[in-house]
């Protein structure tokens, strides 16, 4: 899979949930494309004195994106938070991921990221973005406000992942060809 494989629809005068949701794409588009196309050596490469690889930042915003997404569902994360994978446990990711083959890593971030999306798409629609998600006690907040802080949290790293993607093969630029 490649970003090409994500859909995207042009949103220029959607409503709220329409522009939030395109904006998610859209990120998802450019950290899909930051991020593909590489091989084990280079998805596990580090960058000192950071330890932060592409691989851990794929699996760190597709635990991010399911237990996020789930907690506005009001359901129980799923995998990639939970399961035999050695990078469930909080915090895991950062280091399990850089032994795991570059196809695993991609299909769990593709099928996660597809899968919420299309979460979203319904929960949007359903009871919309004003319910809360109280599944925190110490951070009760909207839909709306989880879902801006899933596109903050993939903004953050794609930005993180640009830098280290122009140092493992010299790729810049916003967005895909």
């Amino acid at each position: 899979m490649d970003y090409t494989d994500i859909p995207m629809q042009e949103c220029l005068r959607g409503g709220e949930a329409d522009m939030l949701l395109f904006a998610l794409d859209r990120v998802h588009h450019q950290f899909a494309w930051k991020s593909g196309g590489l091989d084990r050596e280079q998805l596990g490469r580090r960058h000192p004195p950071s330890e932060v690889t592409v691989a851990g930042t794929i699996v760190h915003l597709a635990k991010v994106e399911e237990s996020w997404t789930a907690s506005a569902a009001g359901r129980p994360p799923g995998p990639p938070t939970t399961g035999p994978e050695p990078w469930t446990a909080y915090g895991a990711e950062w280091s399990a991921a850089n032994s795991v083959p570059p196809e695993r890593i991609y299909d769990l971030w593709y099928g996660t990221i597809l899968r919420c999306r299309e979460e979203w798409s319904r929960l949007a629609a359903g009871d919309g973005l004003d319910v809360l998600d109280d599944s925190d006690a110490g951070y009760v907040v909207s839909r709306r406000r989880r879902l801006v802080d899933i596109l903050e949290e993939n903004l953050l790293h794609t930005g993180q992942l640009s830098i280290i993607r122009e140092a493992i093969d010299g790729l810049v630029g916003n967005d895909p060809p």
